[in-house]
């Protein structure tokens, strides 16, 4: 029986996440990153900002990042990606969750990811377990169950109800929110009831059915597809 049946998901980033908090010049909430940093230097001391600006009215506001910090205490290529603006250290300020909890405010990470799935090529009537590494681009806490809805293109009742019957092999809770790196089993139709009813009769479980039940349902080729979906 094959055992190395594997695929591999991606969590990957299609924009950045929204920042909520409140506006002082209006009643929105939602924030977009402006792309710039500001940089102050009084003497020896810095201070650092993330500029968002305000969806609904357009307002700039700032997000402290360093404040009254010795110019030393910062490495002198980081200085510069603040100076220059750099998107790369722009996208990472924005992300932050640290930053966020610091300065009192969270994440929207509705629409910021999209979920790019790619299965090699194997028999649909395969049994033999499946094995999915999930990685993340972006530390987007999605939910697992949300996960399995896109990769295997099933309802989320299609999923607890395989949860259940142990067909799926999971790290953490279905209704749990990963944002790192985790593997999981999906086990083919049949083979749970097989495994079982082999101890009973003390007979291997050798049974052959169709995979297209979860959710791997396209003919078999290289699949390649990217899922938008909210948080």
């Amino acid at each position: 029986m094959n055992t190395d049946r594997k695929a591999r998901w991606a969590v990957r980033q299609s924009a950045l996440p929204t920042v909520v908090r409140p506006c002082p010049d209006c009643s929105g909430t939602r924030h977009r990153p402006s792309g710039r940093i500001r940089v102050n230097a009084n003497g020896k001391l810095l201070d650092v900002w993330l500029l968002l600006s305000c969806a609904a009215c357009d307002r700039t506001s700032k997000v402290p990042v360093h404040e009254r910090v010795q110019v030393s205490s910062l490495k002198p290529a980081r200085l510069v990606a603040y100076e220059n603006n750099e998107p790369a250290v722009v996208r990472e300020l924005t992300m932050s969750a640290s930053l966020a909890a610091k300065n009192g405010y969270r994440l929207d990470w509705t629409g910021a990811w999209a979920l790019e799935t790619r299965t090699p090529l194997y028999a649909l009537d395969d049994p033999a377990p499946l094995k999915v590494l999930v990685s993340f681009e972006l530390p987007a806490p999605v939910r697992v169950e949300r996960l399995l809805m896109l990769g295997l293109g099933i309802s989320r009742t299609a999923v607890r109800r395989m949860v259940a019957d142990g067909r799926v092999h999971l790290p953490l809770a279905p209704d749990a929110k990963a944002h790192q790196d985790f593997e999981l089993t999906i086990d083919g139709p049949g083979s749970v009831d097989a495994a079982k009813h082999s101890k009973l009769l003390g007979a291997p479980a050798d049974v052959r059915t169709g995979l297209s039940h979860v959710g791997l349902h396209d003919a078999p080729q290289q699949l390649s597809r990217l899922a938008t979906a909210g948080a």
